[in-house]
C-alpha cells in the first residue's frame, strides 16, 4: 500500500525531484562547457540561471522550511513529543546552526503519518 503523505510532504518531494533533475541538467552543461572554454565564476553563475538550478534550490528550500514547520505544529500531538518535550524543543532550535540536524528534522518529518 502506498504511504499517505501531507501537502508539505508531497510539495518537499516535488520539489526535491525537480532540484536533483536540475542538477543533473546542470552537471551536464557543466561538462560540455567545460570542452570549449574555462569555467569561471562569471561562467557558472550564467549556466546556474540558465538551467533553473538556482530556482530550484530556492523552492527546495521553501519546501524544506514548510515540512519542518509543519512537523513541528504536527509532532506536538505526539505522546513521544510530550514526554521528551526539552530534547525535541532543542532539535529545531538548532536546525539552523546545524545542517546535520536539519537533514535529520526532515528525514523525521518524512516518516510523519
Amino acid at each position: 500500500m502506498k504511504p499517505i503523505y501531507s501537502k508539505a510532504q508531497l510539495d518537499y518531494l516535488k520539489a526535491k525531484t525537480k532540484f536533483e533533475n536540475k542538477a543533473s541538467i546542470l552537471e551536464k552543461k557543466i561538462e560540455t562547457t567545460r570542452k570549449t572554454r574555462e569555467i569561471t565564476q562569471e561562467v557558472m553563475e550564467g549556466l546556474v540561471m540558465e538551467t533553473g538550478f538556482h530556482d530550484a534550490y530556492n523552492e527546495l528550500v521553501i519546501s524544506e522550511n514548510e515540512l519542518i514547520e509543519w512537523s513541528h505544529s504536527t509532532i506536538k500531538h505526539d505522546k513521544t513529543y510530550r514526554e521528551n518535550k526539552q530534547p525535541i524543543e532543542q532539535m529545531y532550535e538548532n536546525l539552523n546552526t546545524s545542517p546535520e540536524m536539519r537533514a535529520q528534522i526532515i528525514q523525521l518529518a518524512m516518516k510523519i503519518r
